[in-house]
């Protein structure tokens, strides 16, 4: 039904920036609620770090990372990003696009996992101090 594809992790130092990028296919016209979370070492939860909703553009974040992260979309090429500055050695974890037809991002709802229905298969960040 819908497929997503991350890119831009990679390794960094405490400091840095990264960009990530979320390329979605398949029946996308109707997908309300697109985001991305992580996941740190294995046995961690999934946490929500930013959302956007697709039809009005409002944005939503974590505590941790606001101010830092920017979460953006480009609707012409099914592409969502994630641009990170002043990454911290925190920040260290699989980063996962999800995308959701429900109203998450409208009814607040946007960072619990159970909201979503698609995932991706998730990217790497690694931040060293």
């Amino acid at each position: 039904q819908v497929r997503l594809v991350e890119s831009g992790g990679g390794s960094v130092q405490a400091g840095g920036s990264l960009r990530l990028s979320c390329v979605a296919s398949g029946i996308t016209y109707n997908l309300m609620c697109m985001g991305w979370f992580r996941q740190a070492p294995p046995g961690q939860e999934r946490e929500g770090v930013a959302a956007i909703s697709t039809g009005g553009g409002w944005d939503f974040y974590a505590d941790s990372v606001k101010g830092r992260f920017t979460i953006s979309k480009d609707s012409a090429k099914n592409t969502l990003y994630l641009q990170m500055n002043t990454l911290e050695p925190e920040d260290t974890a699989i980063y996962y696009c999800a995308a959701t037809r429900s109203y998450a991002c409208a009814s607040g709802s946007w960072y619990k996992r159970y909201e979503y229905n698609f995932w991706g298969q998730g990217t790497q960040v690694t931040v060293s101090s």
